[in-house]
């Protein structure tokens, strides 16, 4: 089945350079590509009535983008997901990194892989996306030369990550993606169906840094490995929302691709299939969008109006020694797959 991938120009990043938006079309899903950020700007497929709706949340144009502060649909790095007070001691050398979510450090730091400008070329399929990311960068350790390969087939989106570092860093990258599968002018998530593939999750401080305990998710709100449906166990979850880490496998598993979550929008058909590579997946209900972002279509993005479903290492990992690995050596590939698979019933 061809996969038909084309390339415009799309605007420009002050001091950085031209923008480009590449398009990956299959007959069943179609998907648009930023170079800024490696961002996954929309992804089109059919629901139950043969109609095509845009499932991701995103910006008209490239000043949306350059001013986010909420990921949306960028990759992020060079660490995924929150450290503890920015802070982590390698090799016998403490590092400081900047300080951007409370008391932590989050999503790669200020000037994140979301805000770099990657440079693409296409492949069988797809498109792929390369940066370096020099030694030091937002306080990190080491030169880190990254990938990130996109491709389409069929119904099957896959996102590649590989990375090899002069120096041991840690790393931990994925996809911010927000999905609502009404389509991202829906006011909501609530009549979403909801599994995630694990028996175990992460529970967090009040400043979101897991406390090191594994908890089984058996007895508690966080219990998803049968479908539930969104909106009423959003009341039973304590906070805002979820925004935690499944346990996808222990600490010392193989490396495998496995089932991670499913989602289904009833009304419209649509599911929404994940597998990944990777030992955790944070899955966030947008409890801080409050309705001042604007994004396509003139829609302003309120709380619980998408979630993300962010596959990647367990968040703080280079902290907790009881966690999966999350160092990068010289000389060793740091390679992850995610493949998200669009169809309907």
């Amino acid at each position: 089945m061809v996969t038909a991938v084309t390339q415009v120009p799309w605007g420009e990043a002050p001091g950085q350079g031209p923008v480009d938006l590449w398009r990956l079309e299959s007959p069943h899903v179609k998907v648009e590509v930023l170079t800024l950020g490696a961002t996954l700007r929309s992804v089109l497929c059919r629901g139950r009535d043969q109609q095509w709706a845009d499932v991701v949340l995103g910006y008209s144009d490239i000043h949306g983008y350059l001013s986010d502060k909420r990921y949306l649909g960028s990759v992020v790095g060079r660490v995924a997901n929150r450290i503890a007070k920015g802070r982590f001691v390698l090799e016998g050398e403490e590092y400081q990194l900047d300080i951007n979510n409370g008391p932590n450090a989050l999503h790669g730091g200020l000037k994140g892989f979301n805000k770099a400008l990657w440079k693409a070329s296409a492949v069988e399929g797809g498109v792929q996306l390369s940066h370096t990311s020099p030694d030091g960068d937002q306080g990190y350790p080491g030169e880190v030369q990254v990938t990130v390969t996109y491709t389409l087939q069929g119904e099957t989106f896959t996102a590649e990550y590989q990375a090899r570092s002069t120096k041991t860093t840690p790393i931990n990258l994925t996809n911010h993606s927000y999905f609502n599968l009404a389509g991202q002018a829906a006011d909501n998530v609530y009549e979403h169906e909801v599994s995630i593939s694990a028996e175990c999750y992460l529970p967090v401080d009040d400043t979101s840094i897991p406390t090191g305990e594994v908890k089984p998710v058996e007895g508690t709100p966080f219990d998803l490995r049968k479908p539930i449906l969104l909106g009423p166990r959003l009341k039973s979850v304590p906070g805002p929302g979820f925004d935690h880490n499944y346990c996808l496998c222990s600490r010392d598993e193989p490396w495998a691709e496995r089932p991670a979550a499913r989602v289904y929008h009833a009304a419209s058909g649509r599911v929404l299939e994940v597998t990944t590579s990777q030992e955790g997946l944070q899955f966030y209900t947008a409890n801080y969008l409050d309705g001042s972002i604007v994004g396509k279509d003139g829609v302003k993005y309120g709380k619980h109006s998408s979630f993300c479903l962010e596959t990647q290492n367990w968040p703080d990992a280079v902290n907790q020694t009881s966690f999966p690995n999350c160092l990068l050596r010289p000389g060793e590939l740091y390679r992850h797959v995610t493949r998200y698979t669009f169809t309907c019933c």
